[in-house]
């Protein structure tokens, strides 16, 4: 009994839950909420968790902008008690709650950090600005204060069109050299404690550059989504003209992380060669070298990918789907990836690569003529083309690839696109921090 117990906890969920899990991200949801009691300790937990789902957004965004003096930013000098019960008060505002917020200038240092953390403010992406002192002293220069306003212009990047605002413009009495050093040298040594604390989420860039690539830089960050502690099964796509090279990087893949890795020809040959029931109907197609019918691929598929290893280790699929009908097939059959990557490789390449293979019929193996030729003589003289490698054949599968592949683009519109006229180990590291990474968040992709 205590051994069907342990084999019923140790049975992975079906395809089906971990999906919607997935899709929904109720690990996250859980996790955020778990965090959230364990900061607020409340007397009923289960009301503070109500409440939290009922006026809480997770994805909204959450984000600080630091940095230097002149960096592109503004700074206000408050006593960090004050400053921490206001943040406080104002954060907790349901328009903060909802739509996210974005704090500029604050923490200061590391007691302002410590007090936002008590409070239970955690920002999601931190931003440090950086420039040289020099720049940053030269910009602060420029800087004039409209005293019936209060706003702020720069003699360089931002001067008034109006000509009775330029007349009212003072130089502020704070933005000497002598102070903006005496400001810089405070951020100096606070620096290393605020990169201490918020280290996992903090990003550096540049603030001597246009505007509109500091502010492109900022968005491209606030728009990912960092690691997330929740379990992730990988189940990968990989499609791309023959040649391409998918076959190489599911086998590193799977090497890497112990996915398994399917390629449905092969397994398709496996059927046959196994004769199984399955395999018994695939084989005259097979012997035929006709495309077998779709029903008897997705059932398979089905049973394989069904298999314990797929569901607790994950896969990386490639040979299927090849149309947009068969994707949907396997929609409906609840066989859902959640990576799916596109290969690019010019039409040159690929006849380079495919056209230029040979094989030695006594040993079996593979060489190229350009990339891998062979050690001697004698194996050159008996190599043999494979007939698929033949350009006329070649051209043929390419067609069929480009003639589904616009629309299997359109199907899966959060897939990633693989640069394959590259380093092979580029390509693997590329794939490999998109599978890690979790996906951009979409409610963020408007900021």
């Amino acid at each position: 009994m205590a051994d069907a117990a342990v084999e019923d906890q140790a049975r992975p969920w079906p395809p089906p839950a971990g999906a919607y899990a997935e899709e929904r991200g109720l690990f996250q949801l859980l996790q955020n909420m778990l965090e959230e009691l364990l900061i607020h300790k409340p007397d009923d937990p289960i009301e503070f968790m109500i409440n939290h789902l009922k006026q809480n957004n997770d994805d909204a965004p959450r984000i600080c902008v630091l940095g230097p003096p002149a960096s592109g930013k503004t700074t206000v000098k408050i006593p960090n008690a004050l400053w921490a019960n206001l943040i406080q008060e104002r954060l907790s505002n349901v328009d903060c709650i909802k739509q996210g917020w974005i704090l500029e200038g604050f923490p200061e240092n590391q007691e302002q950090a410590w007090m936002l953390q008590s409070s239970g403010i955690f920002p999601r992406h931190v931003v440090m600005l950086y420039a040289p002192d020099t720049v940053l002293i030269e910009r602060s220069g420029g800087k004039r204060l409209d005293p019936l306003t209060q706003e702020v212009f720069h003699t360089t990047f931002d001067w008034p069109s109006d000509p009775l605002v330029q007349e009212r413009l003072v130089k502020p009495e704070d933005l000497s050299e002598q102070e903006v050093s005496k400001k810089l040298l405070e951020y100096h040594r606070n620096f290393p404690e605020i990169f201490h604390i918020y280290q996992k989420v903090l990003k550096s860039i540049n603030a001597d550059q246009p505007s509109v690539d500091v502010l492109s830089q900022v968005l491209a960050f606030v728009q990912t989504r960092h690691r997330s502690a929740a379990p992730f099964t990988p189940r990968i796509l990989f499609f791309g003209p023959p040649g391409s090279g998918k076959s190489l990087q599911a086998e590193l893949i799977a090497q890497k992380y112990d996915v398994v890795n399917i390629c449905c020809g092969q397994l398709l040959k496996e059927a046959v060669a196994d004769n199984t029931k399955l395999g018994e109907l695939i084989k005259p197609y097979i012997d035929s070298g006709g495309p077998v019918p779709d029903d008897l691929v997705l059932k398979l598929l089905t049973e394989r990918l069904s298999a314990l290893d797929c569901l607790t280790n994950g896969w990386v699929l490639s040979g299927f789907p090849r149309d947009v009908q068969q994707g949907e097939q396997l929609q409906q059959a609840q066989i859902n990836p959640n990576r799916v990557f596109f290969f690019n490789l010019p039409y040159e390449s690929i006849m380079e690569r495919l056209s230029q293979r040979r094989t030695d019929p006594v040993t079996g193996e593979r060489y190229h003529i350009t990339f891998r030729p062979a050690p001697t003589p004698e194996i050159q003289a008996r190599l043999r083309q494979n007939p698929k490698d033949e350009e006329k054949n070649i051209e043929k599968r390419l067609d069929t690839y480009y003639s589904h592949v616009k629309a299997l683009e359109d199907f899966y519109q959060d897939a990633f696109y693989v640069n394959a006229d590259q380093d092979p180990y580029v390509i693997f590291e590329f794939i490999e921090s998109c599978i890690i990474k979790p996906l951009p968040s979409k409610s963020s992709s408007s900021l």
